[in-house]
């Protein structure tokens, strides 16, 4: 008896070891730092959505399988060539920086797969700066309206994505390339439009200068109307009587001759 109920154990132990050994590495997990899991049961209920694994350690049922997420910030450079509303092809170069949803990446795995960043990111980045580009033309989406064009491609890209589990950080447009004649063709054209404003705003300056100088001599002109109306000949003698009087009450040594000068004002002869 107590032999068999060593050989039951020793049996139940090598049963244990096996199975360890078999799937000791689908039953123990550790989900690192940045990482999250949904776990599918095969005869259960299938795609756990609701409940998401955060990191550490777990133990699941060897039958069941663990989909594992890095969840941390990511970036992709994408190089292509878009069309303008003209047919003119475009050269940009795109940066994208995302992560999945945390809670949503059941979902996420459900509808796109482990591999969600060729079938959904890209695609639909590559997609929605097309529809934008295509809605401007190439000198638009190069200088005149490039912080427009690169507003609108982060929006609508951060609305789909946000649609389908994804939380995009940043969208940058690195650079924007164009055939070297129609680059040439429009930064000609910028160069004459600005030549131009300049010559506006120099026109404009001196307009106002003439302006401003014609009003002055109006004034000008006005107060030497009003003065001319006022010095009548009773003001310019009583005027001339004052200076006469001051004179007369200086210290200095003088001749005065009393109404010898024209309308009747003394006339001053001096030996100073």
């Amino acid at each position: 008896m107590k032999f068999n109920l060593k050989s039951t154990y020793l049996v139940v132990g090598v049963v244990v070891v096996i199975v360890l050994l078999l799937f000791g590495g689908r039953m123990f997990l550790i989900l690192d730092a940045g990482e999250r899991g949904v776990l599918f049961k095969p005869y259960t209920s299938g795609l756990d959505k609701e409940n998401i694994y955060g990191e550490g350690f777990h133990i699941i049922a060897p039958w069941n399988k663990m989909y594992i997420f890095p969840v941390r910030e990511q970036q992709r450079d994408e190089p292509m060539d878009v069309l303008d509303k003209s047919g003119l092809s475009v050269s940009m170069d795109i940066t994208v920086r995302f992560n999945p949803i945390f809670n949503e990446i059941g979902f996420l795995y459900e509808q796109f797969g482990i591999n969600y960043i060729n079938v959904l990111v890209i695609p639909e980045v590559r997609s929605t700066v097309r529809q934008v580009a295509g809605r401007y033309t190439a000198e638009e989406i190069y200088s005149t309206k490039r912080a427009e064009v690169e507003q609108a491609i982060i929006d609508e890209t951060r609305e789909v994505l946000g649609e389908n589990y994804i939380q995009m950080k940043a969208l940058l447009i690195r650079s924007i390339n164009l055939p070297e004649q129609i680059k040439s063709a429009i930064e000609s054209k910028l160069k004459q439009e600005q030549e131009a404003l300049a010559y506006e705003y120099r026109l404009k300056r001196e307009t106002s200068e003439a302006e401003r100088r014609r009003i002055e001599a109006d004034g000008i002109a006005a107060y030497n109307r009003i003065i001319d109306a006022s010095l009548t000949d009773a003001i310019l003698t009583q005027r001339g009587i004052e200076a006469t009087t001051s004179l007369a009450e200086s210290p200095n040594s003088k001749v005065i001759v009393i109404g010898s000068g024209k309308d009747g004002l003394p006339i001053i002869l001096g030996n100073n």
